[in-house]
Order: structure tokens, then sequence, then C-alpha cells
């Protein structure tokens, strides 16, 4: 089935897709964020699965621990030389719930927030992927990514354009508490685009177009 040519969808996917009827805001104060990441039992979205999806809302600067969503899913694709990275067992005690429920709930949280992350094509196609899997179209959320973001408040006078999450945490002095869980990561990066947001407004008033990531650079591995 062609991925774009399907005009009958589930109730669900219809729901999260009704948010997107309005504009989004350009006022970074109005907008809420929502800043993500997963875990994936390897780097190869054509083969790789999701482990564990985690969010932390951001609304007017402020990061929202209470507008929260964690959930990990089952390892239908068990990758034993990953666990050392990630620390996701197979079993475990974690409860673990099934693709489609965990995309489910994940749309009905994000709604049509913009998206955040470190490194954003990678999550954003692993999400995707799996939408795919579901025979459903990709994420319709405006994705913003934190190194793109970084790159834009010039503080690097250097050449280099591509800084790692543990790099920028170490600049700015953030604690990688839980680095490696996709809570832990989220929550790392939610601090981090406060920062970054803080430090460009300081130079002008900035809007979401100023911060927006180029289009074709994200979700398209």
């Amino acid at each position: 089935m062609n991925w774009f040519t399907k005009t009958s969808y589930p109730e669900f996917w219809n729901t999260y897709s009704k948010h997107f009827k309005n504009k989004q805001e350009t006022d970074l104060g109005s907008i809420r964020f929502v800043v993500f990441d997963t875990e994936t039992t390897g780097l190869n979205p054509n083969q790789d699965r999701i482990l564990s999806i985690g969010t932390v809302g951001i609304f007017q600067n402020t990061i929202k621990v209470s507008d929260s969503f964690e959930c990990y899913l089952k390892q239908d694709l068990f990758k034993a030389e990953t666990v050392k990275i990630h620390g996701l067992l197979k079993g475990g005690k974690n409860i673990k719930i099934d693709e489609k429920t965990a995309i489910i709930q994940f749309l009905e949280h994000i709604k049509n927030s913009v998206l955040v992350a470190h490194n954003a094509s990678f999550d954003v196609t692993m999400i995707n992927k799996a939408l795919k899997r579901l025979e459903l179209p990709k994420l319709k959320n405006i994705v913003l990514d934190t190194k793109n973001i970084f790159n834009k408040t010039n503080l690097d006078k250097t050449t280099k354009t591509n800084f790692s999450l543990d790099e920028l945490s170490e600049r700015f002095k953030i604690p990688q508490h839980d680095r490696h869980t996709a809570s832990g990561d989220a929550f790392i990066t939610a601090l981090l685009f406060v920062k970054l947001i803080s430090h460009l407004k300081k130079e002008k008033k900035i809007t979401l177009n100023d911060i927006k990531s180029p289009k074709e650079r994200i979700g398209l591995l």
C-alpha cells in the first residue's frame, strides 16, 4: 500500500490531525513545546525498532515536568549488544506495550505541539517508520533540533557544526542524570533548549521562524 495515497485512517489519527486545522503560533511564549527522545535497538531506521519514548513539555520557557510522557515498548527485536547503552532488558520490571499502543499514546500527548530533539532527524525518522508500519502518514508537527539552534547562537568560533548532546551539556554545565534513557535525555535536551532560547533572546526578539530547522534535514534518514 502506498504510504501517501490511503484516504481512510483510524480515529486516533483523525483526532491527531484535527489539531493542525489552525496555523501554529509563531510567538514563542504562546507555543507548547514537547522535547522528546527515543531509545532504540540500533541506529538503522530500516531495521531497528523503538525501545522507549520519553518527553517533557515546555511552556513560556519553563520546563513542565508534570507535562511528560514515558513508555517502554515490547522488544520483538532484541540486540543484547545495545543493552549496555540504554540498559533496557527484553524482560525487566518496566511495563511494556506494543508499538501501536505506544504511537497512539505519543500522538495523544504531543497533539500539535512543536517537537524538539537533539539530532532530531533520527528520532523523527524512527517515529515515522513506526507510523509507516501502521500504514499512516508522517508526523505533522513542526520539529526543532537543538543542534541546529546552537549553531544559530554563534557561540562556537570553530568551523564545527555537529555537536553531540554530551558536548553541549558540558558546555552549558547541564548535569547528565539518566543519560541514555529516553526520559533522561529528553530532560537534558529540554534544559539545553531553554538555555539556548534564553541566549538568543538576549540578542534580539525571536520567533518560531528564527529557530526552525531546515525542513529537508528533519526525518529524511
